[in-house]
């Protein structure tokens, strides 16, 4: 028995109540395989968080196994089980060292208290917000499960966030970072990253068969964020790097981009997060405070300013709303910035203009001052 096999039996889960019926056309049968693989990863995941959730004592944990299980049904990747797992369960101990022994005696101040306990642990507001979604969304199960009263969602409560731009390199500091990548594999992730605007994790689940040399372009099946599935194209310089990183990497290798140790499938996102800092910091850049994600939006600045519409580059990009895209335009707006200057070029002007004329007229009086002082010099010698 395999180490799935057994996951499923301990987790009375049966793979085959997961698995979509087969589709006879053989041009989905990557797509199949693809998802079939993601389901036993979900059951898997599922079974080691059922073994941990087993050994604590928290209130209502029947109901969290419930949810749990409600969640790998609706296909959950297994990052979102481990994270919404981990916040309930902090949220059940806290309730627990309350003094609350059952999940009907929840309230909204809970949920209050839950928010302050993570502030005096020092969260930062992102993180906190996180959590409080994933404790939200496992007392919505709980209110259409009729375990707790609908009445906790009486008001909304809503934590606010910067709203920051994205960050996107400056041209010449661009420049700077891309002229010291030497490593062939390296300066392929790097250019494709840069010119497709993939998310770090799609890239590295990226599998060759997902690459279309001669049409150029990337399909992505799922995407990392929003599992939205999209097809990214390929520029003359990315494609240029990747044929090079193609005729030298392990034709055996799966996934486009892998680690050379060979302890994993995939590289991991820690060991392609150092690769970008080492060559950041070769380029003396360290100090710009930029992140991998900046060649996102180092991707979407370019387009835009380029002249790409919002809705393009809302699809190139995987944004489920336009809204989400509508950030890069506030930090590209180029009519925005020249109106911005013709403006101000023309209140200089007038500035300008009027102190010269208030010049020209101080002239003027002090010229009349000298005449009259002349004319009364006349007059006294004449008296």
């Amino acid at each position: 028995m395999t180490s799935i096999e057994s996951t499923v039996q301990e987790t009375d889960l049966s793979l085959e109540s997961f698995i979509s019926p087969a589709v006879k056309t053989t041009d989905y049968q990557q797509t199949r395989l693809r998802f079939t693989s993601h389901y036993e990863e979900n059951i898997e995941a599922l079974g080691k968080i059922l073994k941990r959730l087993a050994g604590m004592n928290l209130p209502g944990k029947e109901h969290v196994e419930n949810y749990l299980r409600h969640l790998t049904r609706r296909n959950r990747k297994p990052k979102t089980l481990y994270s919404r797992y981990g916040a309930i369960v902090l949220f059940l101990g806290m309730i627990r060292d309350n003094g609350k022994t059952l999940l009907e005696e929840i309230s909204r101040k809970d949920v209050e208290a839950f928010i302050e306990h993570e502030q005096d642990r020092g969260n930062k507001i992102t993180t906190i917000r996180t959590k409080l979604v994933s404790v939200q969304a496992f007392l919505r199960y709980l209110v259409e499960e009729e375990i707790i009263s609908p009445n906790i969602f009486s008001r909304r409560i809503r934590l606010q966030l910067p709203d920051r731009l994205p960050r996107a390199m400056a041209p010449e500091d661009l420049q700077k970072f891309l002229s010291v990548i030497r490593d062939t594999r390296d300066r392929a992730m790097i250019m494709l990253l840069l010119r497709t605007g993939m998310r770090i994790g799609e890239l590295l689940s990226t599998k060759v068969t997902d690459v279309h040399i001669k049409e150029k372009r990337i399909e992505i099946y799922e995407g990392e964020k929003n599992r939205l599935g999209r097809v990214v194209y390929l520029s003359a310089d990315a494609l240029s790097a990747l044929r090079k990183w193609l005729k030298e990497r392990d034709a055996w290798e799966e996934y486009l981009i892998y680690s050379p140790s060979g302890k994993a499938d995939t590289m991991s996102y820690s060991t392609a997060r150092l690769i970008f800092h080492k060559y950041i910091a070769k380029a003396c850049l360290a100090h710009k405070g930029y992140s991998l994600h900046a060649l996102r939006h180092t991707f979407a600045t370019e387009l835009l300013n380029a002249g790409m519409r919002l809705e393009c580059l809302q699809v190139v990009l995987g944004h489920r709303s336009i809204e989400e895209t509508r950030r890069y335009a506030q930090l590209t707006d180029k009519t925005r910035e020249e109106e911005y200057f013709t403006a101000m070029s023309k209140i200089e002007r007038g500035n300008k203009n009027d102190d010269d004329r208030h010049d020209h007229e101080l002239e003027a009086i002090l010229e009349t001052e000298k005449l009259l002082a002349q004319y009364r010099e006349e007059l006294s010698e004449h008296h």
